[in-house]
């Protein structure tokens, strides 16, 4: 078996141009999964949480928001990808932009932002078995998306997005607030 990890990880490090730490992490991880709404609202293909940005040109420096989900494409984008392993560590890691998703505050009405993962409290969150994603630090919160929308620049039908934020959570907006994970 050890024979077979050192190959593996020979050989990885010499085909990618990335650190032996992120090699490392690729092979040993979990698959990626796309976090989505579990109410489709007004588009049949759902609502994911996304970077904003086109795939790999997203932008880490701008809040996360709800678009809707690539996976209708045939495979989870990589900016809708999160590392299933890592949420039940209760850290949502976007591996190929190598961030963690993180509260500006924990209050209501504050954005998800992207970060360096550093284990810090703010980065913390639990995805529940009803479907609330909540900051570890306070359980009255959830993930939460907007009531509004506005179109997005591309697919067939246009794709569309909505704004993300921590708001008190409560079961009169459960379907703004039930999240679920999926494999391709």
């Amino acid at each position: 078996m050890k024979i077979i990890l050192f190959l593996l990880l020979t050989f990885s490090f010499s085909c990618n141009k990335i650190s032996t730490d992120d090699s490392l992490e690729i092979i040993l991880n979990d698959e990626i999964v796309e976090i989505y709404l579990i109410n489709s609202l007004n588009d049949i293909r759902g609502y994911c949480i996304d970077m904003s940005g086109y795939k790999t040109d997203a932008d880490i420096t701008k809040p996360l928001q709800a678009h809707s989900c690539y996976s209708y494409q045939g495979k989870i984008s990589v900016d809708q990808g999160f590392n299933e392993s890592k949420i039940i560590e209760e850290e949502f890691y976007i591996p190929f932009f190598n961030v963690c998703m993180e509260v500006e505050k924990i209050e209501k009405s504050s954005k998800l932002m992207l970060n360096k993962c550093s284990k810090n409290s703010n980065q913390k969150f639990i995805l529940n078995t009803d479907g609330r994603i909540q900051p570890k630090l306070n359980s009255n919160l959830c993930l939460t998306i907007s009531d509004e929308f506005r179109e997005g620049g591309g697919g067939n039908p246009v794709h569309l997005i909505r704004n993300l934020s921590i708001e008190e959570c409560n079961n009169n907006l459960s379907i703004l607030q039930t999240w679920g994970i999926r494999k391709n």
